[in-house]
């Protein structure tokens, strides 16, 4: 029996085995297969980027890092140009959009379905060795240290295994590298893919040829809760959906489904959308918790990536690219452990050093209080002050007889008794904190 267990250990070994087929895997993969090394990426959907979801762009500069010529290869839908952001109310809204300069470009829509699946057959031939429809159960740890995974097949072997399974990586708990989520730590994201025609889209978003508009709305059936909406251009559809945390989904008592139709029956959404055919519709969880919510990263034998790590910038709506960079630098750490053979938590913390020059860990230490003091006073900044913005608009733009003078004191007075003056002195405080966190300390 011990002659068997080792010749089952020498077939199924290899270097590195990377848990997850996303951004951050195949980015892991691809960098230690580029190196020499002997990867095995495992994905439990049928193909890569079958079971994946977001909201829809993927950013250039990380992109580049990992696929220098994916403008030119890979399944690309439009080039962004434009971001508007959209404060709803129930009937009117108010609208800001930033137009890049046409030699920028920033981010790029796609559908992970294509992309990720382009992604990974780039991965194969760079090396990669890719097993599908496989899920990992388990992982091997013998006297302390990560050895290999179980799946529901057979047991694979390495010297380091990287986690990049999502958010609700079980993996990691496993290993003792993080604790339970609370619903607020993470949201539920869902999405419709709208079918309409490309000339379509481009007279309703103001676009031509290829280029894309990405939308982030605020309010409307979302106000009072923590969450945002988001709508993207995609070649011949829009994808359109939103994300709100679980702890308010609780508390709302409404689905989240309910909440888009609403989003999507608005005045300012719905001229956009007209006529469209729903062609898909989906789910996922997203982490919320950013800077204080990273688990333990690394440990003997293994590191963790991408969603799993809770690296997501939601301010900018940022994943994809600290997905892959992350991903890359999970693979740079095992590259150099290899070559000591040391795969020990002492050399892995390399992985935590390089991160913390990132702009990874930078970023998401920036607004490290964000979610927290968002949580504590969502009823002034998603709803009170969304309402006001849209009530001064309505002030601004009228033209009804009256002085504007008149219409600006109404105005001011309204803003500062509708709210009593503590609540005002907490939200400015919750400000102050902010930026004094974000800018200075």
């Amino acid at each position: 029996m011990e002659n068997l267990t080792d010749d089952i250990q020498f077939k199924n070994r290899t270097e590195v085995i990377v848990v997850g087929g996303g951004p951050a895997g195949v980015a892991c993969a691809i960098t230690l297969a580029r190196a020499g090394k002997e990867v095995v990426l495992i994905e439990r959907g049928s193909f890569s980027g079958a079971k994946n979801m977001f909201g829809g762009a993927i950013y250039t500069d990380a992109t580049r890092e990992i696929f220098p010529d994916f403008e030119e290869n890979a399944p690309i839908e439009r080039r962004n140009v434009k971001h508007d952001y959209v404060v709803l109310n129930n009937e009117d809204s108010t609208t800001i959009s930033y137009r890049n300069k046409p030699a920028e470009c920033v981010s790029y829509t796609v559908m992970r379905g294509k992309f990720d699946r382009w992604a990974v057959e780039e991965a194969k031939k760079a090396g990669v060795i890719v097993i599908e429809e496989t899920v990992v159960e388990d992982l091997i740890i013998d006297y302390g240290q990560v050895t290999g995974v179980k799946t529901e097949v057979e047991d694979y072997y390495a010297d380091i295994v990287v986690l990049a399974d999502g958010v609700n990586s079980l993996l990691a708990k496993k290993a003792g590298l993080r604790e339970n989520l609370s619903g607020h730590d993470v949201a539920l994201s869902v999405k419709e893919v709208i079918k309409l025609d490309s000339r379509t889209i481009n007279d309703r978003f103001n676009l031509k040829d290829d280029e894309g508009s990405i939308s982030t709305i605020f309010g409307g059936a979302m106000c009072g809760m923590l969450g945002l909406g988001f709508m993207y251009t995609n070649k011949d559809s829009i994808s359109i959906g939103l994300g709100i945390t679980l702890s308010d989904l609780a508390k709302s008592g409404l689905k989240p489904y309910e909440i888009l139709d609403k989003v999507k029956t608005h005045p300012t959404i719905a001229p956009l959308i007209k006529d469209g055919e729903t062609v898909e519709y989906s789910a996922h969880l997203i982490p919320e918790g950013g800077y204080k919510k990273i688990p333990t990263l690394y440990a003997a034998g293994v590191m963790v990536t991408g969603d799993a790590a809770m690296f997501v910038n939601n301010l900018h709506w940022e994943g994809t690219n600290l997905a892959m960079i992350s991903g890359k630098l999970a693979g740079e750490t095992a590259i150099l452990a290899l070559g000591k053979k040391d795969f020990s938590e002492h050399c892995l913390k390399i992985y935590q050093e390089k991160l913390e020059k990132s702009f990874i860990m930078k970023d998401l230490y920036t607004y490290r209080n964000l979610m927290d003091e968002l949580s504590k006073r969502k009823d002034s900044f998603l709803n009170y002050y969304l309402i006001k913005v849209n009530a001064f608009f309505a002030m601004f733009t009228s033209a009804n007889g009256k002085p504007k003078r008149e219409l600006f004191r109404k105005y001011i007075k309204h803003f500062i008794t509708d709210r009593s003056f503590t609540e005002i002195f907490k939200d400015i405080w919750c400000v102050i904190k902010l930026l004094w966190s974000i800018l200075i300390k």
